[in-house]
């Protein structure tokens, strides 16, 4: 009988086609994109300046929806470790990474955490709540990448696997942990 859900070669597969993908979307695009202006040229210069100024409008709007998707995973981190304390040896790790995402991809001073709401009723239930809010922050991360310049492409990307590979983890928690 075939196991259903996450496997680790489809957790690595997609942390390398996410990676892949960050890769190959920041390529070329930051410093040989001129906009089809030739060197020299004065109108050229003021359309590298305006795209500059858009990029920066953009990746900070980009920052601001990452930075907020973070946020709210950290609360529910913290809700899951402050209603289930025998689950805190296992999640205060990742946790921690959430946190240092969090400080990675805010475009300041890092977002007031919300209100977790949870309908678990069990730490088994709680854990796998956040495998899947972890699956749908590595979604979110992926949908901006398109948009990203090539630097923030990057840590969005890597940001995105380390969702992919915590969202395995705690499913592999949810199975361990007593409901």
């Amino acid at each position: 009988m075939r196991r259903t859900g996450t496997t680790r070669r489809g957790a690595l597969a997609a942390t390398g086609a996410l990676v892949a993908g960050a890769v190959l979307s920041g390529c070329g695009s930051d410093a040989d994109d001129t906009g089809g202006a030739r060197k020299g040229s004065t109108h050229g210069g003021a359309r590298t300046a305006a795209d500059g100024a858009s990029s920066v409008r953009t990746e900070k709007v980009l920052r601001t929806s990452a930075s907020r998707t973070t946020a709210t995973l950290l609360a529910g981190y913290e809700h899951v470790l402050r209603a289930h304390p025998s689950t805190a040896a296992a999640l205060t790790p990742l946790r921690d990474a959430v946190r240092a995402h969090l400080k990675a991809v805010s475009p300041g001073k890092a977002p007031a955490l919300g209100v977790a709401r949870s309908r678990a009723t069990g730490p088994a239930a709680a854990v796998r709540e956040l495998a899947a809010a972890e699956r749908g922050a590595a979604d979110a991360y992926t949908a901006l990448l398109g948009e990203a310049p090539g630097e923030l492409a990057r840590l969005l990307a890597s940001v995105a696997a380390a969702c992919a590979v915590h969202a395995y983890l705690l499913t592999e928690l949810a199975k361990e942990t007593p409901a």
